[in-house]
């Protein structure tokens, strides 16, 4: 189950840190803690057998479960935000450290800022997918806050906040609200180079929102939905009394009821930065962020065979054939899920899970002159997180067991980690001319250390309850082992970019990776493990990078191209490795080529892209028990993305994306000794077609009033990767419209907005996600909903 993790504790440590995206000021040539925004005409800016640490029950978690002059100066930065369509001015820290906008890098980079985030509803980082092209996203309970883009999904992106990797998604996402967020970056396809491990998919970067050098601001927000959830924030940002010291601090809570039984998740974020000008060429600065969950977590409805008796079958959730897996199988069976248990909760009464997590940062951004600029952030992570729950549901078609054929046979899990990560990032950026053409070059060293222990139940207690009616019951007894992994990470990068013209400009770096990985594992008793090769101890050292190019034919059209590498182990991740699976890892590379589009006055912006994955030697779970090896897989597709702005109040923006995702070269015999292909077959929860559209307008009246709607297509996906359970293909509608009050009906207010908010307006029944390491079970998406919501500025 790729599903939890860990403790943190973080430490509180003095060593500088790189100042990852965080407000932008416009001072001197000095390059600012991001997010920086680069005017776009600015040229010189620059189981059986278990992979698990966690037993075989815990491998169920499968890993599924970012002209030339003499001198060049330093990005030019604007105090004004992004204001073309796609975002695309935007420099972020994800997709380069060079400084360079998402624009002029040589790969796909999206940006869904602060105000993305507010007029389209967007309430949790679940719910950024359904804003970026070719992204979805699960709240599977075991792994929460997982994304699929480019056939790759879990532990195969890489999800950093503030440009700090923090460990395996699978292990360390948590359910978090986007109102402490300046951005959310997203890079699509293989990232090493600036990620770290594991990002073979791409990467996702949480920005939270920083100091602003100006008036304080402050701004409020609350709401309500059809659920009875609720969410409720402030923040307030600005210069102090004191010269050069500006400071950002916000406070959110939100309780997001389920529309199953008995479910909600209880977010609460509170976060502050203080950033101090010494002089016009240093800056340091300290930020805190303390976050926290209390969930009680939906973990999936049954699938069900359709022509058994007394089922109620639904049309449109799932189709085509199924064979009980965790109950050993069988003939297999039309499915789907029966319309009684839409809402049912199978968990145990006294279930609960939930994390808590504090961050500490600090950095400083010295320009040393003005080519020559050095930057840094120390950092500590603690994290505690659990899960306490009765986890499969899976229905017993075996007609004439003891408990009937209207069964469902439950079993339970209770794990708990601990994480503490502190480390370093530095960058030192030279700006410089070679023989009449501008270069920026950066050097960035990376450094960090994570302990990540793991306390887990062993007993994995079972028993069978009504399809209609459960009797929910207790968990039960507990007797756990203990897992300790410990990591230690180095990294030397390097990359550059020469503009051979002031058009055309070769980018590209490599990065060095010496990772250190140890693990003990500790009986119920309290023994030390030493069968199954522990204690053991691994290094890696992935050699990584990616070279392209960016070339501006005309004013405001870039084409480009790029060819980067990936790595991240061959089994599960790196958290959960085993002595007894290869300790390798697998390699990916991309081909991606594509053009950007933005037109002279910025109103219309577009995006064309086509990519080639390669992952090799990967291995995938099967049965949700045991790991065989996939020789290689492959992703190959386009993506398109549009927006337009083409009269004062009309907004007008789509995506599509196109993949074609498959395993080749993947054949094994199983436990029984028969033969198993899935070559050709399509990973879980990748769809072929991704579409969104929406529209917006806003009357010119005396209350100036906005509506609009989204519509959101995603096409067939599958829970598992023999391909037999199809999530059928769903188009989900939502509309909404808000009033923005004036300042004149509220002289001390800026702005206040009352909105109104429908999603999934006609009440799609439709699968979300599938987890693979939960075969026999779907989560649902949500029925229509209702908003109503008020913010206020002043």
């Amino acid at each position: 189950m790729s599903r939890l993790f860990v403790i943190t504790l973080v430490s509180s440590v003095s060593l500088p840190g790189t100042a990852f995206s965080q407000g932008a000021t416009q001072d001197r040539s000095s390059r600012e803690i991001g997010p920086v925004v680069v005017s776009p005409a600015t040229r010189k800016p620059a189981p059986t057998v278990s992979p698990g640490s966690q037993q075989s029950r815990a491998a169920r978690r499968t890993p599924g479960r970012r002209s030339a002059t003499a001198t060049v100066a330093a990005p030019a930065i604007s105090t004004s935000t992004a204001s073309t369509p796609l975002n695309t001015a935007v420099v972020t820290d994800v997709g380069s450290r060079l400084g360079i906008t998402a624009r002029e890098t040589p790969a796909t980079v999206e940006v869904i800022d602060q105000q993305t985030v507010q007029d389209r509803g967007i309430r949790t980082t679940t719910d950024v997918a359904k804003a970026a092209v070719g992204v979805t996203g699960g709240d599977a309970p075991g792994a929460p806050a997982i994304f699929s883009m480019r056939g790759f999904s879990g532990d195969q992106l890489t999800t950093l906040y503030n440009g700090i990797p923090i460990g395996p998604s699978t292990m360390t996402g948590r359910p978090m609200d986007t109102a402490n967020l300046q951005q959310v970056e997203i890079f699509k396809g293989p990232d090493s180079l600036v990620a770290g491990l594991g990002a073979t998919g791409g990467a996702i970067n949480y920005v939270t929102r920083a100091p602003h050098t100006g008036p304080v601001v402050n701004d409020a927000f609350t709401s309500w939905d059809s659920f009875n959830g609720y969410r409720a924030g402030y923040g307030s940002g600005g210069s102090t009394l004191v010269k050069g010291l500006d400071y950002r601090f916000d406070i959110s809570h939100s309780n997001n009821q389920g529309f199953i039984d008995d479910t909600y998740s209880k977010l609460s974020n509170v976060s502050g930065q203080l950033n101090y000008r010494v002089n016009e060429s240093l800056k340091i600065w300290g930020a805190a962020e303390y976050k926290q969950d209390k969930d009680r977590f939906y973990w999936g409805t049954p699938l069900v065979p359709a022509n058994a008796p007394g089922i109620v079958p639904t049309i449109g959730i799932v189709s085509g054939q199924w064979s009980n897996y965790y109950l050993g199988g069988g003939t297999p069976v039309p499915v789907t899920v029966d319309a009684r248990t839409l809402t049912t909760n199978y968990n145990v009464l006294d279930n609960r899970s939930g994390a808590s997590e504090l961050w500490l940062r600090s950095g400083f951004q010295w320009d040393i002159t003005n080519n020559i600029s050095l930057r840094s952030q120390v950092y500590g992570y603690d994290a505690h997180r659990h899960w306490f729950n009765n986890e499969i549901s899976s229905f017993d078609q075996t007609v004439g067991n003891f408990a009937g054929a209207q069964s469902i046979y439950r079993e339970r899990l209770a794990l708990d980690h601990a994480q503490r990560l502190y480390g370093n990032v530095t960058d030192l950026t030279v700006n410089s001319n070679l023989g009449g053409m501008d270069n920026r070059f950066v050097a960035t060293v990376m450094a960090s250390s994570s302990q990540f222990n793991v306390s887990q139940d062993t007993l994995f207690s079972s028993d069978y309850v009504d399809l209609l009616n459960p009797d929910r019951g207790l968990y039960g007894p507990r007797s756990d082992e203990k897992i300790y992994t410990h990591l230690d990470t180095a990294s030397l990068s390097f990359e550059d970019r020469l503009k051979l013209t002031s058009t055309f400009a070769l980018i590209g770096g490599i990065r060095f990776e010496d990772i250190e990985l140890s693990r003990t594992r500790y009986s119920p008793d309290g023994v030390l493990r030493s069968d199954r090769g522990y204690p053991f101890s691994k290094t890696f050292n992935p050699v990584t990078g990616r070279v392209g190019y960016t070339w501006e034919v005309t004013p405001g059209v870039m084409l480009y191209s790029q060819y980067a590498t990936a790595a991240d182990p061959t089994v599960a991740n790196i958290f959960i490795l085993a002595p007894t699976v290869p300790l390798l890892l697998t390699t990916s590379r991309t081909y991606e080529t594509g053009v950007k589009l933005q037109s002279a006055d910025k109103r219309a912006e577009a995006t064309f892209s086509a990519f080639d994955i390669e992952r090799k030697n990967v291995y995938v779970p099967e049965s949700g028990i045991v790991f065989n090896v996939a020789g290689k897989m492959e992703s190959k597709g386009i993506e398109v993305a549009g927006a337009l702005h083409p009269v004062p109040g009309l907004k007008l923006w789509g995506n599509v994306a196109f993949v074609q995702s498959r395993f080749i070269d993947f054949n094994y015999v199983d436990g029984n000794g028969d033969f198993q292909s899935y070559s050709g077959k399509a990973p879980p929860n990748v769809p072929n077609f991704i579409a969104n559209a929406g529209a917006s307008y806003r009357f010119g009246t005396k209350l100036p009033v906005e509506i609009g709607g989204l519509v959101r297509h995603v096409g067939d996906r599958f829970n598992y990767q023999d391909n037999m359970v199809v999530m059928n293909a769903y188009t989900t509608f939502d509309a909404f419209a808000f009033v923005d009050i004036p300042k004149a009906y509220f002289p001390d207010v800026e702005r206040a907005r009352i909105s109104f908010r429908v999603r999934n307006l006609t009440n799609k029944l439709y699968a979300a996600w599938g987890d693979p390491g939960y075969t026999d079970q779907i989560i649902l998406g949500a029925p229509r909903n209702y908003e109503v919501a008020a913010s206020f500025k002043w």
